[in-house]
This record gives structure tokens, C-alpha cells and sequence, in this order.
């Protein structure tokens, strides 16, 4: 329950693609908006489109977010640190596209220090993995020594790109996986990168955050242009970084 009469947490017909707006949602906790649907590519690309996302554990019902402030890149207004792109002259790392999805889904899924389990359910996993068999979701793999090392997967609508997880066993390698997305992108026009919720790591890569109100303003324009390059080229354009 909440006090604010706006505030309304839904629950939504499994048999009808339909969300609340997104006003509606709690600030306690924040974003929190609806309850159920399905994690079909029709519930998740109109979810999207919309700045909604899942996000639940295993033994929750699928639960849908929409929280304010929103984490977002600019790609045309980013600019990498000296380090970073030290690193990335020194050529150690391997970067491609779309090779490794479901590895690069594990990763994700994997132990992390700072959590107790994962958000990657067996469900989620699917439900990505077939949105990424039709075209929608996108992965990045970093390799060291032909290991994979890092990457980072989401979703394209338009001219965004929906960023929704990203991992490293090797230090630097996520980054490198960022910054070769990021850097892609805004080759091919790309105006918004969602990150969903900010963190340290990303804010290091150039994340802000701006109110609901001015992410769904953006979003709503970006997502109608033309989509980015299909099929996804299995690696970045080699000059990426020559004068970056």
C-alpha cells in the first residue's frame, strides 16, 4: 500500500499486452510498477519501448520497474578516460559482437561479491536468449588469450540500446566491452544507452542520471528511428579508437 493515490502497484493480464503508465509507479520501492504478464520478445519489446524492464528472483512472481532518477550514457557526449583508452591501444583484449551470448548471459549470472544470488532466472535467461535468436538482444565479449573474460548484453529498439547486465573476470575487460559498444553505437547514430540504476562502475564510464520524465521524453523519439545494422557485425569497426 502507499499513500499516494498516484502511486499503484498493477497487476497485469497475462492475455493482454498491456502496462500501466508509468506515473504509477512506487517510490518505495523505487520504480516498482506492475505484477506479472509474460517474458515473451511481444511482452518485453512493448516493456522497453516504454522504459519498463523485469527484474525479480526466483521465488517472486515477474516483477516490472520503471525507477527515477534514470542511468543513461549519451554516446555523441562521452569521452573515455586516458587510462581506458591506454589500455585499449595496448591491444591486449579481443572485442566481438553477438559470438557468445548465452556465455556472456552466464557471466552475468555468475557469483559476484557484492550479491547473494542472481536476477538472472532460468526464465530470464530463455526468455533473452530467444529475444536474442529474433535479433533484439545484442551481447559484447571481451577474450584474453582466446578466453572469454568480460561482455555485457541487451536489447536494441530503434536507435537505443537497453544495457542490461555486464561482468569481468579480467581487469579492465568490461570496460573494454563498454566502450567498444558504446563507441559503435555512436558511429551508427546512436542518442541514448539505458543503464537502468547507476552505480560506481558506471558512473566511471560516463552514466548521469536524469528524471523519469526527461529519459521517456528521449526514449519515445529514439525508439521509432530506424534500427541499428542487422545483423550486428561479429566485431567492432577496427578504427574505432584511432582518433578517440
Amino acid at each position: 500500500m502507499t499513500d499516494n493515490a498516484d502511486e499503484i502497484l498493477t497487476l497485469l493480464d497475462p492475455d493482454a499486452v498491456n502496462f500501466p503508465d508509468t506515473g504509477k509507479a512506487l517510490k518505495d520501492p523505487n520504480g516498482l510498477l506492475a505484477v506479472g504478464g509474460e517474458l515473451s520478445p511481444e511482452w518485453l519489446l512493448a516493456a522497453y519501448s516504454k522504459g519498463i524492464f523485469p527484474w525479480f528472483s526466483d521465488d517472486q512472481p515477474i516483477l516490472w520497474w520503471t525507477p527515477s532518477p534514470r542511468c543513461i550514457v549519451r554516446p555523441q557526449n562521452l569521452r573515455f578516460s586516458r587510462s581506458l583508452r591506454k589500455v585499449i591501444r595496448q591491444k591486449r583484449f579481443q572485442v566481438t559482437f553477438d559470438q557468445a551470448f548465452a556465455d556472456v548471459l552466464d557471466g552475468c549470472a555468475g557469483p559476484r561479491a557484492s550479491e547473494s544470488g542472481t536476477w538472472i532466472t532460468h526464465d530470464m535467461r530463455q526468455a533473452y536468449i530467444e529475444m536474442h535468436r529474433q535479433g533484439h538482444a545484442h551481447s559484447v565479449e571481451t577474450w584474453l588469450n582466446g578466453q572469454l573474460v568480460g561482455g555485457l548484453y541487451g536489447l536494441a529498439i530503434g536507435r537505443v540500446f537497453f544495457g542490461e547486465s555486464m561482468f569481468h573476470r579480467a581487469t579492465d575487460a568490461s570496460k573494454v566491452a563498454f566502450a567498444f559498444l558504446a563507441s559503435q553505437l555512436r558511429e551508427w547514430g546512436c542518442e541514448l544507452i539505458d543503464c537502468q540504476v547507476c552505480n560506481p562502475h558506471l558512473s566511471s564510464l560516463g552514466a548521469v542520471e536524469v528524471s523519469r520524465a526527461i529519459f521517456e521524453t528521449l526514449l519515445v523519439s529514439e525508439v521509432r528511428r530506424p534500427s541499428f545494422p542487422s545483423p550486428w557485425p561479429p566485431a567492432p569497426a577496427p578504427a574505432l579508437f584511432d582518433t578517440t
